[in-house]
């Protein structure tokens, strides 16, 4: 293994290296899988929990779900301190140490009795989100893709994106079979054990294995650890948040997680109560995560012909089409064309935001700025289904539904709008 002296500007011969060779792809196969996990433990199991909390802890949902509101807004706040650290030191340690936190905290969930301990205990959870959701795992495939980069992305979200589908009937399996408390210290156990891949295969960058970034160079003499961005050697976070370009994804990031959170939220009751029967709703509701991972693979095979940005833009505007077929369309037709159309673009921010931001600024300065980024989305999330659902209670579904088709169309606005002004880029070759 190389050390980091003299890596950032030597100059090295090297032949190109086949993809399940290079380790940058362990990395994100090992990611996906301690992803799911993570999301699946720390996120999608709460909605599986809350019923026997409820019994148990004699509270309302109102108050259970504060907890996770709590968690969210902790993970958003932790995100900025942890993208600066993954600038500084990359994931390694601060995943490794995520998972650890995590398990705790999950550990010390199963023990709570009371609503403060529950609140004091999601706390925890949200400092392990930051440090074990996507944006440490983005910001390594950052450093060690660049023309794959979309593909890595698309890799790990496709996997990580069957979390929801795998833990929500394993929850509750669990549950059944265990008791909820038992139930979360297994869920406990899976998630320290991404601990062991998070330390035994995570680097910073793949010069430090001597390698250049993809494992393929653009030319035989490849200048390692060079900036992505012109004149971006010298860029600060804060000149990076004065692109516009950044300011408008950041923008379209935010719109568009307004826009499926009020739908994740909501859906079902709205179909439940407009007459659909629960199965129907839940099959509704469950087909658009299927719809997410096609959408994403589709992303993936069109964007270089299309332009991601604008393909991304196209995809996201149809959300709002899909909307308007299910308030327009009959019964049942209605449902399938929402589901596709609205489904097709529900993951593809995911990957276009963390792909955008990375052509946008240097690599050293990404994890910093995808931190903030995170962190106006997750103030969105948490502030979403209150403010979603006092907009029902007052105008009805037909309005909240109203703005969840115009967040989608102002995302592909921001969205295009941040490609019209991105910095300009070097080609890596000849640099």
């Amino acid at each position: 293994m190389t050390g980091d002296a003299d890596t950032s500007t030597r100059a090295v011969t090297v032949q190109p290296m086949r993809r399940r060779d290079y380790p940058g792809w362990r990395m994100v196969w090992a990611l996906g899988l301690t992803e799911a996990v993570g999301y699946g433990v720390l996120y999608y199991s709460f909605a599986v929990f809350l019923v026997p909390m409820r019994e148990t802890l004699h509270a309302s949902t109102t108050e259970l779900s504060g907890a996770m509101s709590l968690g969210i807004a902790t993970t958003g706040v932790a995100g900025v301190y942890a993208g600066r650290w993954l600038d500084d030191h990359g994931p390694r340690a601060l995943m490794t140490a995520g998972s650890v936190v995590g398990a705790l905290s999950v550990v010390g969930w199963s023990q709570v009795r009371t609503l403060p301990q529950l609140y004091l205990v999601f706390v925890g959870v949200g400092l392990a989100g930051a440090a074990v959701f996507y944006e440490p795992a983005f910001a390594l495939i950052n450093s060690w893709f660049e023309r794959d980069r979309t593909a890595a992305l698309v890799t790990l979200t496709v996997i990580a994106g069957f979390s929801s589908t795998i833990f929500l009937p394993t929850s509750q399996a669990l549950v059944d079979a265990l008791g909820w408390r038992s139930a979360l210290l297994v869920l406990a156990a899976l998630l320290a054990c991404c601990a062991v891949p998070h330390a035994l295969l995570l680097r910073r960058h793949p010069h430090d294995f001597g390698l250049p970034i993809d494992g393929r160079p653009w030319d035989q003499m490849v200048d390692v650890g060079q900036a992505d961005v012109t004149g971006g050697a010298d860029l600060s976070v804060r000149a990076a948040w004065r692109l516009p370009a950044v300011r408008w994804l950041t923008l379209a990031d935010v719109l568009e997680w307004l826009a499926i959170t009020v739908v994740g939220v909501y859906l079902l009751a709205y179909l439940r109560d407009t007459g659909a029967g629960a199965t129907l709703a839940a099959v509704t509701a469950g087909a658009i995560g299927v719809l997410q991972v096609i959408g994403r693979l589709v992303l993936t095979s069109l964007a270089s012909r299309v332009g991601l940005a604008r393909l991304t833009a196209a995809m996201v505007a149809g959300q709002a089409a899909g909307v308007a077929a299910l308030f327009w369309l009959p019964r049942p037709a209605a449902l399938p064309v929402f589901v596709v159309l609205f489904g097709a673009g529900f993951g593809v921010m995911s990957i276009s935001r963390a792909a955008l931001l990375g052509s946008y600024v240097p690599a050293r300065v990404f994890a910093s700025v995808s931190g903030g980024q995170a962190l106006a989305v997750n103030m969105a999330r948490v502030a979403t289904p209150v403010s979603a659902g006092l907009l029902i209670s007052t105008a009805g579904y037909g309005a909240a539904f109203t703005a969840v088709a115009a967040c989608a169309l102002l995302t592909a606005f921001s969205l295009l709008a941040a490609d019209r002004t991105r910095p300009a880029v070097n080609a890596r070759r000849g640099r």
